[in-house]
């Protein structure tokens, strides 16, 4: 009986033992149950607020998710990246996705969700007053050629009647260096998304003359995609990302300039409140972002006119194979 008893309690001990092992050696998910995404951005700018605000205000978990962000300067890259598997998500211009599929990859990339309809850069300059017609005959920073800033800003030079030959276009400087390169005395004129248009005002380096995105006209300008393999494989998932970005987008349009800032302040450690809000205002008041993540037709046919109109693409892409989208109209 003494035996039988002893052999229970060191069959006790050695149970207690596996179950403490467990709780404290096993393989842990991120942040307990939450599937981590890996999300390669173009930029960070409050362009995407609605984004950031699916990230601080917990709506992303709320569907069991953790994004991890990844900086990756020029759409291109982020097409890479998602190409090669380093991230799930690519948030860039849907140009990029466009490319991919024209150059015949077969696990092209899929574009599941909307987030920007409009172009987000303002143009810096040094003198008040602005015209469109001031930049004829000056050299302006634009950035890579053929990425979706560059073709927006060529759009909007069409809709103000500017002749684009008669602008000094600088490709050569890459995304991320424009700043740099404006500031160390390269162009009259430089092309930037927010904060970086603020911070140059701030500086003294120059003052925003005029928001290319309220000329340049609606179009998928910034969207989520992803492989079409890692599409038809996670589905659910991807649904409730989707889901998660659509709350995001109903908060912007639900609250005001300031009540954003203070929810996106975390995302801009660098910039203050105040400057944050005037920036999101900058946004508002374009008419930026989309009403869902739906992206329509109509949309995509306008990206496409423009890629066919600069010699970028020979013809067009089928919506239906390109874009899937999760959310109705």
């Amino acid at each position: 009986m003494k035996k039988k008893i002893i052999a229970i309690l060191i069959g006790m001990i050695l149970i207690a033992g596996m179950i403490t092992t467990y709780i404290f050696f096993k393989p842990k998910e991120e942040n307990g149950n939450l599937t981590k995404i890996k999300l390669a951005e173009v930029t960070h700018s409050a362009f995407y607020a609605p984004l950031y605000v699916a990230i601080e205000d917990g709506y992303m978990k709320s569907e069991g998710i953790e994004i991890e962000l990844l900086l990756t300067p020029g759409a291109d890259k982020v097409a890479a990246a998602v190409l090669s598997g380093d991230v799930e998500i690519g948030f860039a211009g849907t140009e990029s996705a466009i490319y991919v599929y024209d150059g015949g990859e077969e696990d092209y990339l899929v574009t599941f969700a909307g987030l920007t309809k409009r172009d987000g850069q303002f143009i810096i300059g040094k003198e008040e007053n602005f015209k469109w017609s001031d930049l004829e005959g000056k050299e302006v920073l634009v950035g890579r050629k053929g990425g979706m800033p560059a073709l927006n800003f060529l759009n909007a030079l069409k809709n103000a009647g500017i002749d684009a030959s008669k602008v000094n276009l600088n490709y050569s400087i890459d995304f991320a260096s424009l700043s740099g390169a404006y500031i160390g005395g390269t162009g009259d004129f430089v092309n930037l998304f927010e904060p970086n248009a603020t911070l140059l005002e701030k500086e003294g380096y120059g003052q925003v003359v005029a928001s290319i995105g309220e000329l340049s006209g609606e179009m998928p300008y910034t969207a989520f995609y992803t492989k079409k393999s890692y599409l038809n494989e996670n589905k659910e998932l991807l649904s409730k990302f989707d889901k998660a970005i659509n709350k995001g987008l109903e908060f912007v349009k639900q609250n005001d300039a300031r009540t954003i800032a203070e929810k996106i302040l975390p995302q801009f450690p660098d910039t203050s409140l105040d400057d944050l809000e005037k920036i999101v205002e900058r946004y508002k008041e374009s008419d930026s972002w989309l009403e869902t993540t739906f992206i329509k037709e109509e949309y995509f046919k306008n990206l496409e006119d423009l890629m066919i109109e600069n010699d970028l693409l020979e013809d067009y892409v089928p919506y239906n194979e390109l874009i899937q989208n999760f959310t109705n109209e």
